[in-house]
């Protein structure tokens, strides 16, 4: 199992917990709107370091980034397992054609 599963389970299994105890369950408790604001938050940090090309900077923001997207997704009952299904089924597709698919 990768860490982004073993952080997946982690944030399925704080939900339920205290939200005094757990800054997961109180990002949770605070609903799924609160959560995509700073999961939005989160974005626009990573957008700024990557356009002053700090990479350390970047990478810790991108870290925040994938965190608080998985908590997003939880709040709102999506699993990181059909996140990773739907990547699945996209693979070998050119994100041209993937695209077109859409309309």
């Amino acid at each position: 199992m990768n860490v982004l599963n073993r952080l997946a389970e982690t944030i399925a299994q704080r939900a339920g917990a205290d939200p005094d105890s757990s800054h997961t369950a109180r990002m949770l408790s605070k609903g799924p709107e609160k959560c995509a604001e700073k999961f939005g938050e989160e974005a626009i940090e990573a957008i700024i370091e990557a356009a002053k090309g700090d990479t350390a900077k970047l990478t810790y923001e991108a870290a925040d980034v994938v965190y608080h997207l998985m908590v997003m997704l939880t709040a709102r009952g999506v699993a990181w397992a059909d996140v990773l299904t739907e990547l699945e089924r996209r693979e070998g597709t050119s994100g041209i054609a993937e695209k077109a698919s859409r309309s």
